[in-house]
């Protein structure tokens, strides 16, 4: 039945990257590591369901903040070892950070220059403490 995970180039831990984009802009929003479990309960909850590295445990996007990520599209690269979730992010914000997408900075001039705003305060959107999903 899970036939297709067999397809996947999986790394020496199991893991496979993932990118979060949103599917109506396109704008990469994340990236963060899929397990075979996380991946089979991604597509059968129809929503982001990551494996966090440093917790050693699921993480459903979303599970803190409330910005969940809605599955719209799955979709795995030539070499089969990275895969694409075309979401819709509830919310507006993938980012611990409180903005929009992960990827906020730009290299201009020999140095990363943040180009993207604050969205909402991280400390409004998490419980005291904690830094991020």
């Amino acid at each position: 039945m899970n036939d297709w995970l067999e397809e996947i180039h999986w790394n020496a831990d199991g893991l496979v990257p993932a990118i979060a984009q949103d599917h109506k802009t396109g704008r990469i929003l994340m990236m963060a590591w899929m397990n075979r479990e996380s991946l089979t309960l991604t597509v059968a909850e129809n929503r982001a369901i990551y494996w966090s590295r440093s917790r050693g445990r699921l993480w459903r996007k979303g599970e803190e903040s409330g910005h969940v990520q809605r599955l719209h599209e799955l979709r795995l690269d030539c070499d089969a070892d990275v895969v694409v979730l075309m979401v819709e992010q509830l919310g507006g914000i993938a980012c611990h950070t409180g903005r929009e997408s992960c990827f906020y900075r730009v290299f201009e001039n020999g140095d990363w220059k943040t180009v993207d705003a604050v969205i909402k305060d991280p400390d409004a959107i998490y419980h005291a403490g904690h830094t991020h999903e």
